[in-house]
């Protein structure tokens, strides 16, 4: 948790505020349908900001990050230790291993729509096994045939779980497009009790298992509980064609944006290279594990299945690896867990005490020791010290240049890097702007001829007469792909520098 302390360095999150106060929509051409999936939460983003500012909503996710690692790695059960035992199933080791993965990955830990996705999937992580693995059929069939308090009590446990889970799928088709990662869970968990009840012998009642596929099919049809029915339904497969650079559109999205690039062609163009590098090993390894730990046990377990298919996402987009990291996680105290609940066999304990196991105690006090050491003295506390109190990253966002491009409004259209987009709407909404961060909302074409400003300044300038274009905003750093543009505009008789600093500048036509 404490490592998501951290400005706002997304630039996404500000177009999702500005979207909570109004449906923005750019000067330029938008194509149909228009799906606007991440409206709850835009509402809830906005609502937190609007009563503490950016330093509670950075506060809020995290919270919201501590939540979704707490849950998938607590979520992990490999069978209940005896009553009268009580273990400490991970050691120094493995929590500094821990410690040191997420201090590397920490700028991954944003405020993004996926940040809920991953909290809805650690809720399902950890009720969806009991429901339709266990519980489903044996308590409501109990439930049925007693009438004792016990049976009543865990009827009304099972509909309020089921309730949950239904309330949980419903508001998560309003918050991300992954929100088919949770029917897609529930399918594989309800797949994997079957395939285990087979094998272990069991003869499974017709009735057991129509109750469980009706489950899951009204999580797969809740998109049409919305107004947006269809189009709502349809998202995903649209956001696995940007994903894979299926349609001429989606190709773009996938080659040029730099978050869905592989870390294979980052690692290749020198981006974020020992982060990159880090990042396909940890993927490549988990893939070899669940691989491994599917072979021997010929069975589709769902954690290993799951890191499988995460590992496989986060080698296609950067952007993934948040879903694969806290599944990694989920994983590695598993086996943690494991090693440690097989040592017990061979322990003999006495029944009438509990006994008090502690894995690698003389590592403990290297833990108390470093800890504190590495918050303090670390790199996490420098990094910190790069940004003010306002928990806004000017580097990022043009803070300053807005400033100055609301007291000095300009007549024409403002052109402005996709980045600055979102931030811009939403200080300065009366500016209409050029693009902001829903590239799913532009056409292939529009894409195209956006990127060959970069290339080509000429075919800028002659547009910005054509548009109507009589102010322009670029980045200096982060993202910066304008270098010819801005020569260009620098020269070029009709344009001249209006504003600059550090990060951003602003050009304005005569």
């Amino acid at each position: 948790m404490l490592f998501a302390l951290f400005p706002l360095t997304d630039t996404d999150i500000w177009w999702h505020l500005a979207c909570a106060r109004e449906w923005v929509t750019t000067w330029t051409p938008v194509r149909t349908p228009v799906v606007n999936v991440h409206e709850y939460f835009q509402v809830v983003v906005a609502f937190v900001y609007g009563v503490g500012g950016a330093p509670l909503l950075v506060a809020f996710k995290a919270v919201l990050w501590g939540a979704v690692f707490a849950l998938f790695v607590r979520g992990v059960r490999h069978g209940e230790l005896p009553k009268n035992v009580i273990a400490s199933p991970v050691g120094a080791w493995q929590s500094l291993v821990a410690i040191l993965l997420i201090f590397i990955f920490r700028y991954h830990f944003e405020i993004r729509p996926v940040l809920f996705t991953l909290l809805f999937l650690g809720i399902y992580w950890k009720i969806l096994p009991s429901i339709l693995a266990i519980r489903y059929c044996e308590l409501l069939s109990r439930a049925c045939h007693e009438r004792s308090v016990e049976a009543a009590i865990s009827r009304s446990r099972l509909v309020l779980e089921m309730v949950l889970v239904f309330a949980i799928q419903w508001l998560w088709c309003k918050c991300q497009g992954l929100y088919i990662l949770g029917p897609l869970f529930a399918l594989l968990v309800l797949v994997a009790f079957i395939r285990e009840s087979r094998r272990a012998g069991e003869k499974l009642s017709l009735k057991a298992v129509a109750w469980r596929v009706a489950f899951v099919l009204v999580l797969f049809a809740m998109p049409f509980l919305h107004r947006e029915g269809l189009s709502l339904f349809l998202y995903p497969f649209g956001l696995l064609d940007r994903l894979l650079g299926l349609t001429p559109s989606a190709a773009v999205f996938a080659s040029q944006i730099a978050e869905n690039r592989s870390p294979f062609t980052l690692l290749l163009a020198g981006e974020n290279t020992l982060e990159c590098a880090l990042m396909i090993l940890l993927c490549i390894a988990g893939m070899g594990f669940a691989m491994w730990r599917l072979f021997q046990d010929r069975r589709p377990d769902v954690l290993n299945v799951s890191l499988l298919v995460t590992a496989i996402l986060a080698l296609v987009a950067e952007r993934n690896f948040v879903l694969f990291l806290p599944v990694l996680f989920g994983s590695f105290y598993s086996k943690c867990n494991l090693g440690f609940h097989s040592s017990l066999l061979s322990v003999k304990n006495d029944c009438s005490k509990k006994t008090l196991l502690i894995t690698n105690h003389c590592l403990l006090p290297t833990v108390y020791f470093l800890l504190p050491t590495f918050f303090i003295l670390g790199l996490w506390a420098r990094s910190l010290s790069a940004y003010d109190y306002s928990m806004v990253s000017y580097q990022r966002v043009p803070v300053d240049a807005a400033n100055w491009m609301r007291q000095n409004p300009h007549a024409g259209r403002l052109f402005n890097d996709d980045r600055a987009g979102g931030y811009l709407a939403f200080v300065n909404p009366a500016d209409s702007i050029y693009m902001d961060g829903r590239f799913i909302l532009k056409t292939a074409d529009f894409f195209e001829r956006y990127l060959e400003y970069a290339k080509n300044p000429s075919q800028f300038l002659a547009d910005a007469d054509s548009l109507n274009i009589d102010r322009a905003l670029f980045p200096l750093r982060y993202y910066a792909r304008w270098d010819s543009l801005l020569q260009a505009l620098e020269t070029a008789p009709r344009w001249h520098l209006a504003y600059r600093d550090d990060y951003f500048v602003v050009f304005d036509k005569f």
